[in-house]
């Protein structure tokens, strides 16, 4: 079961998100502050992918989330949702490394269902670079092995 981590002040967003994650057979833990948040990231393994508001007590927390993610997981999954979308916050989230910024409020749009997807988007590439990295292990590991068969 994958493990996800909801971040976002509003209880209603929260309460609706986890029960929509859930359906969908994730597991699913989640913060009302950045801060919560951020000690979540620190202290538990690494969630498959992080879901946070941008703006929680203030403009940047979003921001800091994705520090702290990226602080104890490289390898960390991040979606960042606002319901005060702008170009700047989104590409700032991206260039910082966010795997997608969703906009909560799109009229017409279900965004229980884009965040849904996204998840699974994320926990793909999760995946993939899992897998490199485990190559990579394996090389490097094969490498010494040969190194120290020539030594001895």
């Amino acid at each position: 079961m994958y493990r996800i981590l909801v971040i976002d002040d509003e209880d209603e967003v929260r309460a609706g998100v986890r029960r929509r994650l859930e359906r969908a057979g994730f597991e699913v833990t989640t913060a009302e502050t950045a801060n919560e948040g951020i000690e979540l990231i620190k202290k538990e393994e690494p969630f498959d992918v992080i879901v946070t508001d941008m703006s929680i007590e203030d403009p940047e927390a979003g921001l800091r989330i994705l520090t702290a993610a990226f602080t104890v997981d490289l390898l960390a999954e991040v979606i960042v949702m606002t319901a005060y979308g702008n170009v700047a916050n989104a590409v700032e989230c991206m260039r910082r490394g966010a795997y997608d910024y969703i906009e909560k409020n799109q009229p017409g749009v279900d965004t229980y269902e884009i965040l849904i997807m996204k998840i699974e988007q994320a926990m793909e590439q999760r995946r993939h670079d899992m897998r490199a990295v485990q190559r990579w292990e394996r090389a490097a590991r094969a490498q010494e092995k040969r190194l120290a068969e020539r030594e001895a």
